[in-house]
């Protein structure tokens, strides 16, 4: 079997998967969010920290909820890690220094899971356990959330009440990421992963030393890292690493798990606001996009330059032999389509083009189907943007599922648009300006400037990827990376909470001969190129600087 043809078909056993699970997580969370009843579980842990489920919540109210809580975990994840030399567990290993602490707390906080440190040289038990992987279920729930707090927007009339932040927070947690995580792992175990509390061992004599290795709950943070879309590996080699994804189908496995959640949310979506041709709209952009990236990344990887590419039969350079070029491509599209941010190989050593559409993939806001939560309410956004547009065409007040796209609206939609592409082009000219930034680069020229603006992409965008040539374990790059990657995740989440009040409180509008169709093709053709059209006119200039540059020059 050619290597091109095992790729198509891989995609193809992929979407199939995808297809089979939609409809029932998809109504599963839909009937999460809509309950009026509360586990057990649940009661205890509401008791625990004072909440009132029941309560509902105007956005400052939900907004403040989700800003509290993130700032506690960030506060806690923080102190946890410069006082790892004095817990049970830690391997031998020191505290965190203080920047390197910060940017890890902010990083997993932000569901961006951004790591300039060796997971595996680091971090002992308690803190890869009881520090990362709590995070790691947590910030996809906040994500998730904001979500259905927009959703709710949409559905309701004539209040102002976006349901209850810590119920919310608590229910995607218990029964939706915990069951799913708890199933992945025991699928991970079986294919190889490992899932002990061992300390660092010796495996082996090397040309004349000795190799290291620790164990660690691996399968189970694997499991979590890639249903809540965080992408922190327990090992520097993340998902590339045999360890954490040992075969070829736990690759494939992987792929679905992060992508799972995020497409079935549209379905949730049409459920809430009693529209399911609604949420087919909203997913059919979504694998428009994901699948024309695929395609091209696929194309991009086969494509053969000299002798070397026809025999390793594609760029094979930073890929693992164990998967190949096409399972490979479809990894990088869809780990930066979403804010997953986890590898299987090393996005520095894609070709020029290649490692520019992980980079556009990451810039398009990760709305295709994007993150837990935040590739929904992004794409959302996208949506009352392509309303407002068309609206203009035809001179006629825009109109959203019964909701009026009016002037306050489409501020709150602007600002949400605008303010990660400003982070991300500030930071990398200030990095690039300055002189002690670019002695973190490896290479220099286009690739140079590439390591630079992928790494505050990713950051700004939570995603966590890394373009694997920079250096980011300076005092500069941790606080800045940090700073970035805060300000990525809850700015927005401000603008979006205000969207959703503001449409909570409308009366619903009826449809009229004029009113547009959004669950007609027409409208995702319109959404995927207002997604498009607005990157490319935000991204164009550096992207030319980069990764074009190095492709074209190829």
């Amino acid at each position: 079997m050619s290597p091109v043809l095992a790729g198509v078909l891989q995609l193809l056993a992929l979407i199939a998967a995808l297809a089979l699970a939609y409809r029932p997580l998809g109504d599963y969370m839909a009937r999460v969010y809509s309950s009026d009843k509360h586990l057990r579980v649940e009661k205890w842990i509401y008791k625990g920290i004072g909440a009132n489920p029941d309560a509902q919540m105007r956005w400052p109210a939900y907004l403040r909820g989700v800003l509290a809580f993130s700032a506690v975990s960030v506060l806690f994840l923080y102190l946890l890690q410069r006082v790892q030399g004095h817990l049970p567990g830690s391997l031998g290993f020191t505290a965190i220094d203080p920047d390197q602490a910060f940017n890890t707390a902010a990083s997993f906080v932000t569901n961006t899971n951004w790591q300039s440190y060796y997971g595996e040289q680091a971090m002992g038990h308690v803190v890869q356990t009881a520090g990362l992987a709590v995070q790691n279920f947590v910030s996809a729930a906040v994500g998730m959330a904001v979500a259905v707090a927009l959703v709710r927007g949409f559905a309701r009339s004539r209040t102002g009440e976006l349901g209850n932040f810590w119920s919310d927070l608590v229910r995607g947690t218990v029964r939706i990421l915990l069951p799913l995580s708890v199933a992945a792992a025991v699928v991970l175990v079986a294919c190889g992963a490992i899932q002990n509390f061992a300390g660092i061992h010796e495996v082996g004599q090397f040309f004349g030393g000795s190799q290291q290795w620790n164990g660690g709950a691996v399968a189970s943070q694997e499991a979590i890292k890639e249903v809540g879309t965080n992408g922190g590996g327990y090992f520097n080699a993340n998902s590339a690493h045999p360890f954490e994804n040992p075969t070829p189908f736990s690759n494939l496995f992987e792929i679905f798990l992060l992508l799972v959640i995020p497409f079935a949310l549209t379905r949730t979506f049409g459920q809430m606001v009693g529209s399911i041709r609604q949420g087919y709209a909203i997913l059919a952009t979504m694998v428009t996009i994901w699948i024309g990236f695929a395609a091209l990344m696929m194309a991009t990887e086969f494509h053969h330059h000299g002798p070397a590419f026809d025999i390793a039969g594609g760029a094979l350079e930073g890929k693992e032999t164990r998967f190949g070029v096409g399972a490979s491509s479809i990894f990088a599209v869809s780990t930066t389509l979403t804010s997953t941010g986890a590898v299987d190989s090393f996005h520095s050593s894609f070709t020029g083009l290649g490692g520019g559409i992980t980079m556009l993939g990451m810039q398009l806001g990760e709305i295709a189907p994007g993150g837990t939560g935040s590739g929904l309410y992004g794409m959302l956004i996208m949506a009352v943007i392509a309303v407002f547009i068309a609206g203009l065409m035809v001179g006629r007040t825009p109109e959203y599922l019964g909701k009026k796209i009016g002037t306050r609206e489409i501020k709150f939609a602007a600002c949400y648009i605008l303010i990660t592409p400003a982070l991300v082009l500030i930071f990398t000219a200030a990095a690039m300006a300055l002189p002690t930034p670019g002695n973190s680069m490896t290479n220099s020229g286009a690739h140079g400037f590439s390591e630079i603006l992928y790494a505050y992409t990713s950051g700004a965008n939570n995603n966590g990827s890394a373009f694997a040539g920079l250096n980011a374990d300076t005092q500069w790059f941790n606080s800045t990376i940090g700073l970035v990657m805060l300000l990525g995740r809850f700015l927005p989440m401000v603008f979006v909470l205000a969207l959703a009040g503001s449409l909570a409180e409308q009366k619903p509008v009826p449809a009229t001969a004029g009113t547009l169709r959004t669950e007609k093709p027409l409208f995702t053709g319109l959404l995927v190129g207002a997604v498009l059209i607005i990157t490319g006119l935000t991204y164009f200039p550096a992207l030319a600087l980069g990764p074009l540059a190095e492709g074209l020059a190829s």
